[in-house]
């Protein structure tokens, strides 16, 4: 890469895609499925494993600097749980290599020639060694690199103290096997890498594979898996305890709510029921106005009820009275035409009588008179 293209990618990684006002750039945001998560988050193993034994090649998705500053920017505002996806795709990675060192511990187990169980477990001693003097050396290495000449220094020192103990365990192990068997080189595999290391490799050979690109791209792989996986179990933990806050706020809001309504509601019932109070009284008022202006009017309504019924009683008592004179009279009359009815029937009776006294002395004259002309 040219001194200009570093220095554009540089720029990139500062200051995002609208760095130079391109529009092209921006077309692609850094939350497209086509981008590259793990690349965001600067884990991806495409480009941590480039230029080693194992380079995977280009990343299927877009690799882009300025996408990744645009997603630091974005991120300090909000949670975009790009996580997620880095640690799905660092999770099959591994697995994937932890499948590869399987297959190549089993190649081993069938090629090389079986030892005895006590032999292996001194051969194993001193494949631990050479891991340490490997990581030591490699430790020291960077050290010196970064100008911390003292640290560097004690971690030689610690590495003089390992080869001391590999001696001693690479004699236990050449006196527990033959001289011919011994000369074999004993291969194992790298649990983190899964490189092939050898039992009689030398320090430089130890520090190269231990402080080389392949062996240390796949610690940071590792590394970033791990710190991402915690990463995610913080951010769901989080995430659920903000679920629950806001559960609470909102149950703590309708509770408040209900509680205001409930007391405006209070609120009402106790004005309606002063505003109906308030009415009442005026419509009391009001009535006895209306009694108070109309009471002179009722009582000379009630003085002139008052007296048409005076006038009413005597005009009934009126007439009561000349209805009875008139029954008296009439009574009187009856009774006087009853008496002179029994009176003309009396003298009807008695003239009679006399006439039939008549009637009969004529009679008896005549027939005495008869009586005496026949005499």
């Amino acid at each position: 890469m040219s001194a200009q293209a570093q220095m554009r990618a540089l720029l990139d990684q500062l200051m995002g895609t609208a760095r130079d006002g391109d529009e092209t750039r921006q077309r692609v945001k850094f939350s497209d499925e086509r981008v590259c998560k793990s690349h965001l988050l600067n884990c991806c193993p495409h480009d941590i494993l480039s230029g080693t034994r194992m380079d995977l090649g280009e990343c299927t998705k877009i690799h882009d600097l300025a996408l990744r500053a645009d997603y630091e920017i974005a991120s300090k505002d909000r949670d975009l749980f790009f996580e997620l996806d880095a640690v799905d795709h660092l999770e099959s990675f591994i697995a994937d290599c932890d499948r590869r060192t399987e297959l190549a511990k089993k190649r081993l187990a069938e090629t090389q020639e079986e030892i005895s169980a006590e032999v292996a477990a001194k051969a194993e001693k001193v494949h631990e060694l050479n891991e340490e003097i490997g990581k030591l050396l490699a430790k020291a290495e960077q050290l010196g690199a970064e100008g911390n000449v003292d640290e560097a220094q004690k971690v030689l020192q610690e590495v003089e103290k390992v080869r001391t103990r590999k001696k001693d365990a690479e004699e236990e192990y050449r006196n527990s096997m033959p001289a011919s068997s011994f000369q074999q080189q004993k291969l194992r595999v790298c649990e983190v890498c899964s490189a092939y290391l050898g039992l009689h490799d030398n320090d430089r050979r130890l520090a190269d594979h231990f402080g080389g690109k392949l062996h240390l791209g796949f610690i940071q792989i590792r590394e970033k898996l791990d710190q991402l996986k915690k990463t995610v179990v913080d951010k769901q933990e989080i995430r659920n305890q903000e679920r629950l806050k806001r559960r609470e706020e909102r149950e703590k809001e309708e509770k408040m709510k209900e509680t205001r309504s409930r007391s405006k509601e209070h609120k009402r019932s106790r004005s309606r029921d002063r505003r109906r109070k308030r009415s009442q009284s005026r419509e009391k008022r009001r009535s006895q106005s209306r009694e108070k202006r109309r009471s002179p009017s009722r009582s000379r309504e009630r003085e002139r009820e008052r007296e048409r019924e005076r006038k009413r009683r005597h005009r009934s008592r009126s007439s009561s009275r000349s209805r009875g004179h008139r029954h008296s009279q009439d009574q009187s009359s009856r009774h006087k035409s009853s008496r002179d009815r029994e009176r003309s029937s009396r003298d009807r009776s008695r003239e009679r009588d006399r006439r039939d006294g008549m009637n009969g002395r004529s009679e008896s004259r005549r027939a005495d008179d008869r009586d005496m002309g026949d005499m």
